[in-house]
């Protein structure tokens, strides 16, 4: 498959979330599942209750999307050395490359439903600090090990 017949990620993500989802919540940490397997992309679920997050992070080369089905997320993204949030509500998505590195948190007071699409599959996900502006590399988690 070339760039031109590629699918939308986020047309991807939609597309899933209008299926019933089989939805549950952790009470120590975000819940996830992986919803579908395709030979080039990959389809996850994740539930957040408030409170919940992800570290600073890029998805190890892989490009992606992610659609908020309820509940509200705040995306920080490092623009200028520093993080700045956006707020996605229900219906609203992301789509990001593969050199993107981003924290997702439900700072809300509802817990949050979220369908994920990366291409190709997550094989690994570097987690970064922010120190003096510059980002700084944490960790590499490795699918098969960290999830």
């Amino acid at each position: 498959m070339d760039r031109r017949t590629e699918p939308d990620l986020l047309a991807v993500a939609r597309h899933h979330a209008a299926s019933p989802l089989p939805i549950r919540f952790d009470p120590v940490d975000r819940w996830y599942t992986r919803l579908a397997a395709q030979r080039d992309h990959e389809v996850w679920l994740l539930t957040w209750l408030p409170g919940q997050g992800t570290d600073l992070h890029d998805h190890g080369g892989s490009a992606g999307a992610f659609l908020v089905v309820s509940g509200t997320l705040t995306e920080e993204v490092v623009v200028g050395g520093r993080l700045r949030p956006h707020q996605l509500t229900p219906g609203l998505g992301r789509r990001f490359g593969v050199r993107h590195v981003h924290q997702v948190t439900n700072r809300g007071n509802q817990p949050a439903v979220s369908v994920h699409v990366y291409r190709p599959a997550l094989h690994r996900m570097t987690r970064y600090r922010l120190t003096d502006g510059l980002l700084q590399v944490a960790e590499v988690a490795h699918a098969g090990v960290a999830w």
